[in-house]
């Protein structure tokens, strides 16, 4: 474990955070991360970084949600609000107690904490689509293996290290120089896209289309995630069109959603089912902006196979295609604007094509181009 966490540090420092002496890194995750955080917290140092990190305990934002007042539920955190817009760096690590937490919080509540955090949210997104601009927030989002998400990969832990680390190319001799080499493959990808007006998606029970003329794709490298594996891009708000049904469980709030399908008509998702979870469509949808898509993305890391229900790594899975619902990312030009952003995640391996301006540029899981 200390090599690997060694390695993880080093790889989120250099090529995911590329931390330069004299900046500031803000880390956000749990007390059960610490082990990786010490090592980070070593690097960084050892870089000329000033490190702060921002460490929650178990069930911390269930007791917040579930005591705190209508003043307090409408303050961000002090800590987080200055990092978010003067630091140079962000590193949220995922490793959750429970990832059932806050399912039962008072939903008044929720929603209230949802809009305070509204304004700084904006600040992100704002900061991270500008990475490497004179106000750029340079951003990684990774995973610590905790029992709480090998449980819900239905793994044991050992077996879900494995699979993390796997995943972050750990285990090779030169993490870094792998995800380079990721990097050179997906830009041919994102260099072809870029030229594209017209996108189709086609699967079993799938048929959609969608304008992404005047947008960027983005080749997500190990950088903003990591892991990573994809290409993605902001629809043209109100071009797509079609059905899509979505192969693996969604989840939301902790909520499982499965067996989705949408339709939509010039962007706006009018109608929607769920083979279990409907009822939460039903109150997503209730969202301002949540109708319309933010994100279309192609899953390229192929050292994903399984799901997990962790978003961080399901969306990532070579031969997926997902499209997410409410907030797009600047940097692809999108322009839809949602307090929430909720990617659903379809197999393509057996059954699906993608056409780009009617050219078959990808078939069961692979490209073409």
């Amino acid at each position: 474990m200390e090599s690997i966490l060694e390695k993880y540090a080093k790889l989120l420092c250099h090529y995911s955070l590329e931390l330069k002496p004299k900046e500031k890194l803000y880390i956000s995750t749990t007390t059960l991360a610490e082990p990786l955080v010490r090592e980070i917290f070593r690097e960084a140092t050892k870089m000329g970084v000033h490190v702060e990190v921002n460490f929650s305990f178990r069930e911390q934002g269930k007791i917040f949600l579930d005591n705190a007042n209508e003043h307090l539920l409408s303050q961000v955190p002090s800590l987080h609000d200055i990092a978010i817009r003067e630091f140079d760096a962000y590193l949220n690590i995922r490793a959750p107690f429970n990832l059932n937490e806050t399912n039962n919080v008072d939903a008044s509540k929720r929603k209230l904490r949802t809009a305070a955090m509204s304004p700084i949210n904006k600040v992100y997104f704002e900061r991270t689509a500008d990475r490497n601009g004179p106000n750029g927030l340079k951003r990684s989002l990774c995973q610590y293996p905790t029992q709480a998400s090998a449980q819900a990969a239905n793994m044991s832990l050992e077996e879900y290290q494995q699979f993390v680390f796997n995943a972050c190319h750990l285990f090779s001799n030169n993490p870094e120089g792998e995800w380079l080499k990721i990097r050179a493959q997906q830009q041919h990808i994102k260099e072809y896209l870029d030229k594209v007006s017209m996108v189709r998606y086609k699967a079993d029970h799938t048929d959609i289309s969608f304008s992404v003329e005047g947008r960027t794709w983005i080749n997500s490298d190990g950088q903003t995630n990591m892991p990573s594996g994809e290409v993605f891009s902001g629809p043209v708000e109100d071009s797509v069109n079609g059905k899509v049904h979505f192969t693996f469980a969604s989840i939301y709030m902790g909520q499982d959603v499965q067996g989705i399908t949408l339709w939509v008509e010039n962007g706006e998702v009018v109608k929607w089912d769920a083979e279990i979870g409907k009822q939460v469509l039903d109150e997503v949808f209730k969202i301002p902006g949540a109708k319309y898509f933010g994100e279309v993305a192609i899953g390229t890391n192929y050292n994903i196979q399984q799901t997990t229900r962790n978003i961080l790594f399901d969306e990532k899975i070579g031969g997926t295609i997902h499209m997410a619902v409410g907030q797009s990312y600047k940097q692809t030009g999108g322009k839809n604007q949602s307090g929430i952003h909720w990617d659903m995640i379809t197999d393509m391996s057996k059954s699906g094509q993608i056409f780009a301006d009617d050219k078959l540029i990808y078939e069961k899981g692979k490209f073409l181009i």
